[in-house]
């Protein structure tokens, strides 16, 4: 049982940034991938961003690429994603996961992920 607990949402002007936590507890030992999601109202979640159990391999959708910038520390067991650069498009609600599989490689896909946060607001003022 792993339970994964995202936080620092809240409304920034456009142009602001926020950097996102997201802390693991519970069964924590092994290594996992760490992915963040997010989804807007009426539209369907969607990948934003992934990192390997080392850092050395990250994964950022388009739209985000060159803005965010993921990061860990396992130490602590925690997942951080900086949002520099905020849009209003970015507003969501954001969700961390953890893929605790044996795959290769960063997988886009919700049903990879094995445990997921309760999500935290983003809300970006134009």
């Amino acid at each position: 049982q792993v339970q994964l607990v995202e936080s620092g949402g809240g409304l920034v002007q456009a142009g602001g940034s926020l950097r996102l936590s997201c802390a693991a507890s519970g069964r924590t030992s092994g290594t996992y991938v760490l992915g963040w999601f997010r989804q807007a109202p009426g539209k369907e979640r969607e990948f934003v961003s992934a990192m390997s159990w080392s850092g050395t391999i990250t994964s950022y959708a388009d739209s985000v690429k060159g803005r965010f910038t993921i990061s860990r520390d396992n130490a602590k067991n925690t997942g951080y994603l900086q949002m520099n650069s905020l849009k209003p498009e970015d507003t969501a609600v954001y969700y961390c996961a953890a893929d605790w599989s044996t795959r290769f490689y960063l997988s886009r896909l919700q049903t990879d992920y094995n445990y997921w946060g309760q999500g935290t607001q983003v809300t970006v003022s134009s």
